[in-house]
């Protein structure tokens, strides 16, 4: 008599488990602890973001700063009203108040920015098909607060809140508050 015994994998019986417990623990990372390393995050995330406005002129917030403090620059600001109502760089104007008068801005350079720059860098691009120049913000808001940069509310008084736009992009200095 020919014995068969049922051929058992233990191992093919923990990857299932195993692997739903990496996921856990990779979703339990979050986001960088440090300053530098959420610095870092905000600009490789841009760098991926920018192949999809590959003609958009950037400006770095290192420079775009030293632009504002000579009074040489509008920022514009590409995020939805919800998200402005929480902070903006100061001075900033909306895309709808900007667009609406372009002409006000005569002499400045227009600096859009958004969350880390995606969709700032896409309106740069799309502005520049119209012939209206303009600068993308490297790594957007969240740039800006990395270089030092600082926000107003909506009455113009300092803040520390941002509004980031998602748990992805919470990455403004740990100084910060940040909301979505």
């Amino acid at each position: 008599m020919i014995c068969c015994r049922p051929h058992r994998r233990p191992f093919a019986a923990l990857a299932l488990p195993l692997l739903a417990a990496l996921a856990l623990l990779a979703a339990c990372q979050g986001q960088p602890k440090t300053d530098p390393e959420r610095q870092a995050k905000a600009y490789a995330l841009y760098e991926g973001y920018k192949k999809d406005f590959p003609k958009a002129v950037e400006i770095r917030p290192e420079e775009a700063m030293k632009r504002w403090q000579d009074d040489g620059v509008v920022f514009i600001d590409a995020r939805s009203e919800a998200e402005r109502a929480v902070s903006t760089l100061p001075g900033a104007v909306s895309e709808q108040d900007y667009l609406a008068a372009p002409d006000r801005f005569a002499g400045k350079q227009a600096v859009i920015y958004c969350t880390i720059g995606y969709r700032s860098g896409v309106l740069v691009q799309k502005l520049a098909a119209k012939g209206m120049a303009a600068a993308n913000l490297a790594a957007g808001i969240v740039g800006w607060l990395h270089a030092g940069g600082s926000l107003v509310d909506a009455s113009g008084a300092p803040t520390r809140r941002v509004h980031v736009y998602g748990r992805t992009w919470d990455l403004a200095p740990l100084t910060y508050t940040a909301v979505w």
